[in-house]
């Protein structure tokens, strides 16, 4: 017997031997592949990147995974016990793997075996962490065993704080949401350490499957669980009974965040940064380094700026007359059903969806497009209200404008037709005014001159229209706002504001082609200086300059300015002919109105990574001096202004008191009104199809165009001077309120002098035609009328025919006509 039992006992040895060593084996081959675990020390998930404005605000964010990286530190304490409750409370005290648990999870797995249900796990927060970082989600015993091997080895190497780190950093909560800080923006619209136990259970929950727990979807549901998990916190002792209770009573109370930005009608402005991030970094880094981007944006000017173009977009629009419904519905038993499916522009929220319900001759009954709750079901509410035949008189007119096609809104609405409306009073108020979305666009930019900061920036009537950022992307043509570079460049060239140019009939031919340039409305006015010219926008006076000059200096100054990158130097450029942006001019512009200085515009002030060390900024000085720990009485530092000069200060004077005259007599007079010194000039392009104004003040400056994305005469009368230039006095006067007036500073050494206004000539005491005019060092007025531009194409008789003032002049023996 004793040697049987010797024999089994040796029998059982073997045996156990070998499979001892087949375990052996199977482990060495499988710790053989496993991925490093110091992997985890280096850990860098993807990170939102987050645009903000010059004040702070957030504009928007980018992200595949939305997270938010939280060190454990800023986690508070019930966030952590929620989580221990929920997925592993014996965190803090088990190796790694927690035997218990694992035990507990296989005894009801047995008992659950052939029900159907699906397995219960017994991974702890280490494991979790494992698997997310290091292995597959593969649902095998080879991945389990890997996973508890890691875990070990994870608890060895790593503070369980740091474990823990890692896991509330990673996990999955939906609603494309990573992380526990990403978590509470999306769910509940506020930081971790605003969650109460009910929004803390509740986030704790979702781990487990977020869909399950869907707040909308699944709300009793996520009730029960979030609920649980509340009975867990007071049952381990992180939360009294009381509190648990009254927590447990509370509703999930989601508030689901809606979008990433809280900065009105900043869309164009984001959607243009994200662009230069992507060209300078990579796609990669926006959407996962976890960019801080501090952006030039003035949300106040921004919201000016986008009001000043709306209004000119539509009134332009408006009196072109109405061009018919969004769409037609069937009204049915419910006519919010297929009304709360027409899509809306949601950046404009003035404007409201409306189906036309009956028609009268005097009035327009409307029902208002009804809200879809969270879960994407249409409210059972129906709100209506009218339109009154006075509020929509802009749609009796014909789609040019020049005539009336209906007299009472029966002529223009009908049942079912569904239209924009805009509430007129309060929010109570239930009368509303016909609206409709412009065909035309426009683009606006305002920039700080001294710096080139965009403080501004507008691409279109609707971002959700249209994505098309025409202050950026647009290229048109500039007419006549390009010619103060050509005046500035014969100011350079010695030319004075008080030069003679002549305004008559001329032609170029070249190539067999003969081309002759005309001014606007036709005609001519003879002789005239240069300040009559640019204020009047003379055509044939600016060419005749820019050939005096020759167009390769032109081309020189417009891409100096940073106007073209490449400018083909023919006469008809002169006339602004190339196309360009709106960027592109009012950074040219700033230029003349910071004295001379190069400008380079910028959206972004500064770029910090994820730990938040700088990688970008727009400042490129150097203060000497400015960190000093100490003041010992020395003197206050002074930062050197480094930028080249690119054109004499006295020019940019001149030419900003030419263009203060457009603004005083000519072109925009009487649609600028400001309480402060202002220049600018106007533009219009052949048949007009873009019209343009581009102005400034001491402290800012602001250019915008109006025009079809698909160039388009904009018909009869439009000018820069009418359509532009009242958008340009509509966005300064609002940004401008409040600020002391200011006024141009005239260089040292300018001196001041009065002219004939029309000869150019010094003023000789009692003339009543005079003004002052700056001249550099070293010049003054003519002591002799001087004619650029006299040629054989026209006989001095002519000329003295068609200009008075000369025919005077030359009768009260003034010499030197040519």
């Amino acid at each position: 017997m004793i040697r049987l039992i010797g024999y089994l006992f040796g029998l059982a040895s073997v045996i156990a031997l070998c499979v001892a060593g087949v375990g052996a084996l199977y482990l060495a081959n499988l710790t053989r592949d496993l991925p490093d675990y110091e992997v985890l020390s280096r850990y860098a998930p993807p990170v939102t990147t987050r645009i903000h404005a010059g004040n702070g605000a957030l504009i928007a964010e980018y992200a595949h995974e939305r997270r938010l990286f939280l060190p454990i530190q800023a986690i508070p304490d019930r966030v952590k016990a929620a989580f221990l409750s929920a997925e592993d409370k014996n965190f803090y005290t088990h190796p790694g793997v927690d035997l218990y648990g694992l035990g507990r999870a296989i005894l009801v797995n047995l008992q659950n075996f052939g029900s159907g249900r699906r397995p219960v796990g017994a991974s702890t927060i280490t494991q979790q962490v494992a698997k997310n970082f290091l292995l597959s989600a593969d649902q095998t015993m080879d991945r389990k065993i890997k996973e508890a091997i890691l875990s070990f080895r994870i608890e060895q190497a790593y503070s369980k704080d740091k474990i823990l780190e890692l896991y509330l950093n990673e996990i999955f909560f939906g609603l494309n949401a990573y992380g526990i800080g990403s978590a509470a923006l999306t769910y509940f619209n506020k930081p971790v350490t605003e969650l109460t136990i009910a929004e803390t259970a509740y986030l704790a929950s979702l781990p487990k499957g977020p869909s399950n727990y869907h707040p909308y979807r699944h709300t009793q549901a996520a009730l029960e669980r979030r609920n649980w998990v509340i009975d867990r916190m007071v049952e381990n002792g992180f939360v009294s009974q009381a509190d648990g209770d009254e927590a447990k009573k509370e509703p999930l109370g989601v508030n689901l965040r809606r979008g990433g930005g809280s900065v009105f009608a900043s869309e164009y402005f984001s959607e243009e940064v994200r662009r230069q991030v992507i060209d300078k970094y990579g796609e990669k880094s926006l959407y996962e380094g976890g960019l801080s981007i501090r952006t030039s944006l003035d949300p106040r000017l921004q919201v000016a700026a986008r009001k000043a173009l709306i209004d000119g977009l539509i009134n332009y629009d408006e009196r072109r007359g109405y061009r018919g419904p969004v769409k037609s519905i069937e009204l049915g038993s419910d006519w919010g059903v297929p009304l709360a499916d027409v899509p809306t522009l949601s950046d404009v929220p003035e404007w409201e969806l409306a189906v036309v319900l009956s028609v009268s001759p005097k009035e327009v009954q409307i029902g208002l497009q009804p809200d879809k709750d969270a879960a994407g079901k249409v409210v059972p509410e129906r709100m209506t209200g009218t339109i009154a035949a006075a509020d929509m008189e802009w749609a009796y007119r014909s789609g040019r404008g020049d005539r009336k096609t209906a007299k009472s809104p029966d002529g223009v609405l009908k049942t079912g037709d569904v239209v924009y409306v805009e509430r007129l009073g309060d929010e109570n108020s239930k009368r509303f005014r016909l609206r409709q979305p412009p065909k035309v666009q426009g683009g606006l930019v305002a920039m700080d001159p001294h710096t080139g900061r965009v403080l501004a920036l507008v691409g279109g009537f609707s971002y959700a229209q249209s994505e098309f950022n025409r202050a950026t992307q647009a290229m048109r043509q500039p007419g006549s706002s390009f010619k103060p570079f050509v005046y500035a460049a014969a100011l350079d060239s010695g030319y004075t504001p008080a030069s003679v140019v002549l305004d008559a009939p001329i032609e170029f031919v070249s190539g067999g082609q003969v081309w002759r340039p005309q001014n606007d409305g036709g005609g001519s006015v003879g002789p005239a200086t240069l300040r009559f010219g640019i204020e009047h926008s003379r055509n044939l006076m600016t060419v005749r300059l820019a050939n005096d000059m020759g167009m390769n200096l032109v081309a020189e100054y417009a891409e100096r300015f940073g106007i073209y990158d490449k400018m083909n130097p023919v006469l008809a450029m002169s006339l602004g002919s190339g196309e360009t942006t709106v960027m592109r001019m009012v950074s040219a512009y700033a230029v003349i109105a910071n004295g001379g200085k190069q400008i380079k515009p910028t959206l972004i002030d500064r770029i910090q990574d994820r730990y938040g060390k700088t990688i970008f900024k727009h400042e490129e000085r150097v203060c000497e001096g400015c960190n000093a720990e100490t003041w010992n009485n020395q003197d206050e530092p002074v930062i050197a202004d480094n930028r080249l000069q690119v054109l004499d200060p006295m020019t940019s004077y001149q030419i900003t008191s030419m263009m203060q005259g457009v603004i005083q007599r000519g072109t925009a007079y009487g649609k600028v009104k400001l309480d402060r010194d202002v220049a600018g000039k106007t533009g219009t392009t052949n048949d007009a199809k873009d019209t343009w104004f581009v102005g400034f003040t001491p402290e800012l400056v602001a250019g915008l165009y109006i025009g079809y994305d698909s160039p388009t005469g904009l018909g009869r009368g439009a000018t820069g001077g009418s359509l532009a230039a009242p958008v340009f006095n509509e966005f300064m006067q609002a940004a401008l309120k409040g600020t002391p007036p200011s006024k141009f500073q005239v260089p040292d050494g300018m001196q001041m002098m009065a002219v004939n206004r029309k000869t150019g000539m010094a003023a000789v005491e009692g003339d009543p035609d005079t003004i002052v005019e700056a001249f550099k060092p070293g010049t003054g007025p003519a002591d002799s009328l001087s004619v650029i531009g006299m040629d054989n194409q026209v006989a001095p008789e002519e000329i003295l025919r068609s200009s008075p003032q000369v025919n005077q002049a030359v009768q009260s023996g003034t010499p030197g006509l040519f």
